[in-house]
């Protein structure tokens, strides 16, 4: 199914889906808000492309007395899995008691099953400013403090493991080998043509295959695998984690190289600080356990920018392919730990923000 009708199917869907949920909120005093960002956009193509997430609406709205809130809501038998396994998720994080630091949430304000739905709303937090507007200090700050609350987790013993296993998932060295040679296979099938990006992948995988007890020496932790601005806010001085669904325990360095990886585009001058800051405070392993990481993710996220080609046309289509170049250049000059040039990262941002469309330019200022 090319682009233009997965837009079209997605949008037809969440047309139904609101039709119908609109009373049902409205019985739970609920009202939506007339725009809604999270549901335009590129998220269709997340649907399209992402086979083990089901498909939900994510909603602003508003109760009777005034108080905004999140609606999540889904009919889709995968998408209320994971409604209920995030929820779940939350609960038993606050029991886990050999972590230093509970992480915040958002109040729960209702969790319904009705009419085929499961619906979770729970308050939106009110930030004063997002975390990309921040001073470099308080940035690095909250992300610090925020690794390291989940550091705080550790499990060490098999009674850890018991608890949270079946919960959160646990990723050890094997798995993350595993997986980044399903990536490397996948874009090798995908795009035959690009024999560079085969290449990088290729000495990507070798690089982690020669430090695999380094990445199994850090694994236990507690991390988010999709840590970046636009799923925490911060109010005050407290973080709240918005999606709980990424929790997983594997290398303790996998929240931060998301992290990093996002920043490289969005604040590389907090992604050098806080490479700097584990390279002087840390032990020269943990360094490497990060690089192994980054070159991980990069690997996802190169694949995930690949499968959505065949997806999509025209000015998606043509930004797609420059979202694997540019991916699979930042693979490049993190492989050889050279800096990213600030001409790359200024061309890519120009040929982004050309190409984007305006429904997306409006949800990615609602997301940061």
């Amino acid at each position: 199914m090319k682009n233009e009708d997965q837009k079209i199917a997605w949008e037809m869907y969440c047309k139904n889906t609101l039709l119908v949920l609109n009373p049902i909120l409205a019985q739970h005093a609920i009202t939506l808000d007339t725009e809604q960002p999270h549901i335009a956009g590129e998220r269709y193509l997340m649907h399209a492309v992402t086979t083990t997430s089901g498909r939900k609406l994510i909603l602003l709205g508003t109760t009777t007395n005034g108080t905004k809130v999140i609606v999540k809501a889904t009919q889709d038998p995968e998408g209320k899995k994971e409604l209920e396994h995030e929820r779940y998720c939350r609960t038993v994080l606050n029991r886990i008691n050999f972590a230093d630091e509970v992480f915040h949430t958002p109040e729960e304000i209702a969790y319904l099953t009705v009419h085929n739905f499961v619906i979770t709303v729970t308050r939106f937090i009110a930030q004063e400013k997002n975390f990309l507007a921040r001073t470099l200090p308080e940035q690095f700050e909250l992300a610090l403090r925020a690794f390291k609350g989940q550091e705080s987790a550790h499990a060490t013993t098999w009674n850890h493991y018991a608890l949270i296993a079946k919960t959160f998932g646990v990723r050890s060295d094997t798995t993350y080998l595993h997986t980044f040679a399903q990536f490397k296979a996948n874009i090798a099938l995908t795009i035959p043509h690009d024999t560079i990006l085969h290449e990088r992948m290729v000495s990507a995988y070798e690089y982690l295959q020669k430090n695999v007890l380094t990445i199994d020496q850090y694994t236990g932790f507690l991390t988010h695998t999709d840590f970046v601005p636009h799923n925490i806010r911060v109010s005050g001085d407290t973080i709240y984690l918005l999606d709980h669904s990424s929790l997983t325990f594997g290398n303790k360095y996998e929240g931060w190289a998301r992290f990093l990886n996002f920043m490289t585009l969005y604040n590389p001058a907090l992604e050098k600080t806080l490479v700097t800051y584990v390279a002087k405070n840390r032990t020269p392993e943990e360094s490497v356990a990060l690089h192994l990481m980054r070159l991980y993710r990069l690997g996802e996220i190169i694949w995930y920018y690949v499968r959505t080609l065949e997806k999509s046309m025209g000015a998606l289509h043509t930004l797609n392919t420059a979202r694997v170049a540019f991916w699979s250049d930042v693979l490049t000059h993190t492989l050889r730990k050279t800096n990213i040039p600030a001409s790359l990262l200024s061309s890519y941002t120009q040929t982004r923000d050309s190409l984007r469309s305006d429904e997306e330019k409006q949800r990615q200022k609602n997301l940061h």
